[in-house]
């Protein structure tokens, strides 16, 4: 079934595009939504009409990629991971990784647009990731992964876990217990009345 887009829909066009989807698509979740219009002769001359306003909005579009793709290109993203002596991380950098450190800096870029090379980062060193903006668009960002330094690496020690015969025997040194008191007194001698 063939419609016309009302709005940028993700993955799969925007404003103005004319699609083939699947009926039960256009019927249950583009129409209802008002996202699109069955392509017709009456709502092909609708979109005709407003054709330039929609190129207007695409071209802001562009400027504003082009314009997030210089930022992008003259930023270096650190991110700081934990790691063994190796240089081998404990973790993994991911495309979601990516797009929360971005995230933080203030860049609204979506995980799905992020590519890596080899699809995540398992070692500290030098990268370089694909973003893909809008249209032909493309940004390259230089990512330094860099492991987190010793001083943050140690964790508190945990308590030492102990069998619970070896817990009672602690406690009976110490003498923190009821019971070892009660057993202490259950066997001192009783006092004989004379």
């Amino acid at each position: 079934m063939k419609v016309i887009l009302n709005e940028d829909v993700k993955h799969l066009g925007e404003e103005g595009d004319i699609k083939d989807v699947a009926k039960g698509y256009a019927r249950n979740y583009l129409f209802p939504r008002d996202l699109a219009v069955p392509c017709n002769s009456f709502t092909l001359a609708h979109f005709e009409s407003r054709k330039e306003e929609i190129e207007q909005r695409k071209a802001v579009k562009r400027q504003n990629a082009a314009g997030l793709k210089e930022q992008l290109e003259a930023l270096t993203l650190t991110i700081v991971m934990p790691a063994g002596p190796n240089g081998k991380l404990y973790g993994a950098v991911t495309n979601q990784t990516v797009s929360d450190e971005l995230q933080k800096l203030g860049f609204e870029i979506e995980r799905k647009r992020i590519e890596l090379p080899g699809l995540t980062f398992k070692s500290v060193g030098h990268y370089n990731a694909t973003l893909k903006l809008y249209e032909a668009a493309v940004a390259v960002l230089p990512i330094v992964v860099e492991a987190q330094p010793e001083a943050e690496k140690t964790v508190e020690a945990k308590p030492e876990k102990r069998s619970r015969r070896r817990q009672e025997e602690a406690e009976v040194q110490t003498g923190t217990t009821e019971e070892v008191q009660a057993d202490v007194k259950a066997e001192e001698p009783a006092e004989t009345q004379e």
